[in-house]
């Protein structure tokens, strides 16, 4: 930016609490003397708040400590101040029931964090699943320039001459230790294998697709979301995010001028292109809702039925890893590919356009970013259906699901909780076959609670041992992003609150038609209207704390499961502090 444009320093937000000459500045400045800083390091400069997810119980996050000290050396260098907050790491792997039930409450401090403390500018460290929504959608709706540093992917797994990915080949060696083919040693081998670094899940499950959307929306330095996580080139990243937040203070760059509905879509066409997982639906809405986008699912579906899935990599892909990705160019590369059917001239943290981002980007193994004329799979990572099982939607990814389920038609076989789903599988005299449509229930945003990753339903180990790896399966849930199979998810509207699934019974026909994008119960319409008057509402989940807060005010999937009353234009603006 031009200097004649630049903001003043006494313009800074933060000199508002440390300028002025009263009693109340007074004691910010001999706070932050009481730390042991002199008043030169931080008046008059940019102060960078440092969001940091670090915990010792996100591996994901391992490495954050030492990135926060990147961004600092790169704030200082940039003349700056920095200071680290930590936030709410919302880890996936050990959350229960699931990390979606904090996705809002990480939103909702990231958003109050950033208006109640003299943050000029911030840095988002984050990578784990829901922390990449949760801190974009609160830093959206602060509106102070920031800037997203992802976590990047942990190393390819390894074991016995094996490449392992994680989640994907869990599920799958799962299947192979319930069928009796695996011993206790090879289990072993394969747990201490699979996750050997730092680092996100380094398949395109939900963190790496939630970095790609906020790398193609233009959140991150260009390409960041690709990094690994051990590389040396993610602590150069760190630094240069310490960097250049300071100089978008300066240049007043602000979510809502980088967040339009031209990098939503370039973010949606990305993601397609990725083989993302199905959860980018319920966050890509939530993050467009948040600065004022409207996206919807039919735009999804229709973004996918024209985009070519071109990342060859796990789930969607069969052969390569996150690492492979990088090597290969990247999400540079990629969106280099993809460069005719995105909008090049929206703005991006660089002060640049994203056709500026781009130039220079290279495929390096087009096996692993395939070319537009030989796409993995010729339609897009994701397919919206609808009908009187889904009158408002459901999910489901068609590329990593056997193309003979696309059309499928067979009896249902219901169950309305995940212990009676699990105990039932795990009996070897279920009267199952391949033909039947597994459904669960009341595991929805208010049913599960928090909508659980509970949508790829485990095989019955009758059909596992008979040598089946995969069935029609429906549910009111997510599924990791690691996952694959020809799982439904997020129907919409959810059964705890009386949507279509909770009426279906087990026996009833269920048909998908993929191509015309169709899930239904074939039941007569006067036996859905018995089974609805009969029907009884549960008992809610909560009555107290954030559980009873999150159930009277969550959305369902179609809408992004935001808080109603974080919703942009909801009631009067926040705005500043009063800090007199």
């Amino acid at each position: 930016m031009d200097e004649d444009h630049r903001i003043a320093a006494d313009q800074l937000r933060s000199a508002r609490w440390f300028a002025p000459d009263d009693l109340r500045s007074f004691g910010h400045r001999s706070r932050l003397m009481q730390l042991g800083y002199a008043e030169e390091e931080f008046l008059n400069r940019p102060i960078i708040g440092i969001l940091n997810t670090w915990s010792e119980i996100n591996s994901c996050h391992g490495h954050f400590r030492e990135r926060a000290q990147d961004v600092k050396r790169g704030v200082q260098m940039a003349g700056g101040f920095a200071l680290e907050m930590p936030s709410l790491s919302v880890d996936e792997s050990f959350t229960k029931p699931t990390s979606m039930l904090y996705r809002n409450m990480l939103a909702m401090e990231t958003e109050e964090m950033i208006r109640s403390h003299p943050f000029d500018g911030v840095v988002l460290m984050g990578g784990c699943d829901k922390t990449t929504p949760g801190l974009v959608m609160g830093a959206i709706t602060a509106g102070v320039p920031m800037i997203y540093l992802p976590a990047g992917p942990m190393l390819r797994g390894h074991y016995a001459g094996r490449i392992l990915g994680s989640g994907s080949d869990a599920w799958k060696f799962w299947d192979e230790r319930r069928a009796g083919n695996i011993s206790d040693a090879e289990w072993l081998g394969i747990q201490g294998g699979i996750a050997r670094s730092v680092g996100t899940c380094m398949t395109m499950g939900t963190a790496s697709t939630m970095t790609a959307i906020t790398d193609a929306m233009g959140l991150t330095l260009p390409g960041a979301s690709s990094i690994p996580a051990p590389d040396s080139g993610h602590q150069r990243m760190s630094s240069e995010c310490g960097r250049r937040i300071v100089d978008m203070v300066w240049e007043g760059l602000t979510p809502d001028r980088i967040v339009t509905d031209a990098a939503v879509r370039n973010a949606a066409i990305v993601a397609m292109a990725t083989g993302c997982s199905t959860n980018a639906v319920v966050h890509l809405i939530a993050m467009a809702r948040r600065a004022g986008v409207d996206l919807t699912l039919d735009d999804l579906d229709a973004l996918g039925r024209t985009t070519p899935l071109v990342a060859n990599v796990r789930p969607s892909g069969k052969d390569y890893l996150m690492e492979d990705f990088f090597y290969a160019g990247g999400l540079r590369a990629l969106m280099k590919q993809m460069e005719e059917r995105l909008d090049t001239s929206c703005l991006t943290v660089t002060g640049r356009t994203l056709g500026e981002n781009l130039d220079g980007a290279e495929v390096y193994n087009d096996d692993v970013i395939r070319p537009l004329s030989n796409p993995v799979y010729h339609e897009g990572s994701l397919a919206v259906l609808r009908g009187n099982l889904c009158p408002d939607g459901a999910v489901i990814k068609p590329a990593a699901c056997d193309p003979k389920f696309h059309v499928h038609e067979g009896p249902a076989l219901v169950f309305d909780s995940y212990p009676e789903m699990k105990k039932a599988v795990d009996d070897e005299n279920l009267d199952v076959t391949p033909d039947h449509v597994m459904v669960l229930r009341n595991a929805g945003p208010l049913g599960g609670p928090g909508m659980p990753e509970w949508g790829m339903l485990p095989l019955p180990k009758a059909l596992v041992r008979q040598g089946h790896r995969d069935m029609l399966r429906i549910s009111d849930a997510r599924m990791s992003g690691t996952s694959y199979g020809a799982c439904v998810l997020h129907v919409a509207p959810e059964s705890f609150v009386g949507g279509p699934l909770a009426l279906l019974r087990t026996g009833d026909m269920v048909r998908m038609d993929l191509p015309a994008r169709r899930l239904d119960m074939l039941v007569d319409e006067d036996e859905l209207e018995r089974r609805r008057a009969a029907w009884v509402r549960p008992e809610p989940k909560f009555e107290r704390g954030w559980g009873w807060m999150f159930s009277r005010h969550v959305g369902q999937a179609d809408t992004g499961c935001d808080f109603d009353y974080l919703e942009r234009g909801h009631g009067a603006a926040a705005g500043e502090p009063d800090i007199f």
